[in-house]
């Protein structure tokens, strides 16, 4: 395989991950009450705190992996906002995204296997990393270290803010 067809196939990745992760913080963005009392119905405290956090990594997330830029945090990003995701809302509804009324997880399987990979491969050439001479410094065992610490971020947030029990009706 050519250099540039790695590189071009990252893109794809990257755009591809990007556009869901910003589509997702505009959503919550424009629906900030809907977003807040959604995320008090699941049992987080402070939905305000969670709203924000929620639509602002999502946004600077996407638009990081899509552009390239400190790939290995944008993936650190992608397993803090899904861990949580897949902990709160999909990991009762099984593996199938089509099991309703719950949505099950093989969507956040996939999202995060992709925030992964690249945090491990990193960006490739054609990236914000490349041209800043970064790349090599942030992937391989540095990016899944990186992406390992959003891991622990996204347990930290449940610890902190998730009680089922206290959910708002």
């Amino acid at each position: 395989m050519s250099t540039d067809a790695l590189d071009a196939g990252l893109l794809i990745l990257r755009i591809a991950i990007g556009i869901v992760f910003v589509a997702h913080g505009v959503k919550h963005f424009v629906n900030r009450e809907k977003t807040e009392r959604w995320v008090a119905s699941m049992g987080f405290r402070s939905p305000t705190v969670q709203w924000f956090f929620m639509t602002f990594v999502e946004i600077g997330v996407g638009l990081a992996l899509a552009a390239g830029f400190l790939t290995s945090v944008g993936g650190a990003g992608t397993v803090a906002l899904l861990f949580v995701a897949f902990w709160t809302v999909h990991r009762d509804a099984g593996f199938w995204i089509t099991a309703r009324p719950d949505e099950g997880y093989e969507y956040v399987l996939v999202l995060v296997a992709i925030g992964a990979a690249l945090a491990v491969v990193g960006p490739g050439e054609w990236s914000v990393d490349h041209a800043l001479g970064i790349a090599d410094a942030l992937d391989g065992w540095v990016g899944a270290a990186i992406f390992g610490a959003g891991f622990v971020a996204s347990v930290g947030q449940l610890v902190l803010f998730y009680r089922p029990s206290e959910a708002a009706d």
